[in-house]
């Protein structure tokens, strides 16, 4: 188990928690479809006209703040595809919000909420560029609190399942303070919208905090292009009512960290020589942005499952992390 760790937050109250525990994740040996980057396909095939607008927009309003082109141009080959999941929206169902929790009869009870069943089946092969299952259910479970963790689960299509109870005992509907929280994640279905994703947040250069991440560029001002462009997009993550979801690409705002280094860097701290306490990476390695929430609390609180890139693909879920960011 991964325990907490302090953070530099924004008002003295916001944290990250990060916690990893056992959970059900049963092998698939089902091969998953190949996924090209978004860069790639941006510059040599055709991608929808709606991220190509998109990615226009950002060229057009960074050349005009005379960001050099270079520049420019070395950012927007960052872009991935992303998932973005929505209550609103008219793109095909692929999973809801809260549900019915069905597990295998073997499988321990979730020891949080379930937040969203994905129906991985229902996904493109590469709406994303992550290794995700082809078939059967990921369900992520959280609490959008500041005491709240969280652990991700996987059911391989075919595998006889059963109804659990849908509120583990340490969150009952009926005290106040959980019933206020449930209600701000009303149930209901998730619609796709295939979308693209830019790096979100700055890099905070240096220890302790964080050293530069290889593949995450240093333009802040590409970065502040990116966020007044997304909050603009007429589907983006921003333009729907209910709680968000997304899967893959960077993430969102995360109180200026790259929830990917957080994942490798449990400490939360980088070491003088650069290295991580414990021997960790001084980089995210490859930590990505399995799956990231947004309950609506007031303040903001945001849910990121992140999990290296080699344990997605091996289906060991067990060994995903949970950043669970509040900020009153």
């Amino acid at each position: 188990m991964v325990g907490r760790f302090p953070l530099p937050s924004a008002d003295g109250k916001s944290r990250y928690r990060p916690h990893a525990r056992r959970l059900v994740a049963a092998k698939c040996g089902i091969a998953c479809g190949g996924c090209e980057s978004v860069a790639r396909l941006i510059y040599g095939a055709p991608v929808l006209p709606r991220n190509v607008k998109i990615l226009e927009q950002v060229r057009a309003e960074a050349l005009r703040r005379d960001i050099p082109a270079a520049d420019v141009e070395s950012w927007l080959g960052l872009a991935r595809p992303s998932a973005l999941l929505t209550q609103g929206g008219d793109g095909p169902v692929v999973g809801a919000i809260r549900g019915p929790v069905m597990l295998p009869a073997d499988a321990e009870d979730p020891e949080f909420p379930l937040i969203a069943t994905i129906d991985c089946a229902a996904l493109p092969a590469d709406v994303t560029d992550l290794p995700l299952p082809r078939d059967g259910q990921l369900l992520l479970f959280g609490w959008p609190e500041e005491s709240g963790w969280g652990e991700v689960m996987y059911v391989p299509a075919g595998v006889a399942v059963e109804e659990r109870e849908q509120y583990p005992p340490d969150f009952p509907p009926d005290e106040e303070e959980f019933a206020e929280v449930y209600a701000e994640i009303p149930p209901g279905d998730l619609h796709l919208t295939v979308d693209i994703s830019l790096p979100y947040v700055k890099t905070i250069p240096g220890p302790p905090w964080s050293p530069p991440l290889p593949g995450d560029p240093p333009f802040e001002e590409m970065t502040k292009v990116w966020q007044e462009v997304l909050s603009d997009v007429p589907d983006g993550m921003f333009s729907f009512g209910g709680s968000p979801l997304l899967l893959g690409g960077y993430g969102t705002d995360c109180n200026g960290f790259n929830p990917a280094w957080l994942g490798a860097n449990p400490s939360g701290r980088s070491g003088t020589d650069g290295q991580v306490p414990g021997g960790g990476p001084p980089d995210h390695g490859d930590w990505v942005v399995l799956a990231e929430f947004h309950g609506g609390r007031q303040g903001g609180a945001s849910i990121h499952w992140v999990i290296q890139r080699a344990d997605l693909k091996e289906r060991h879920f067990d060994q995903a992390r949970v950043l669970v960011y509040w900020n009153p």
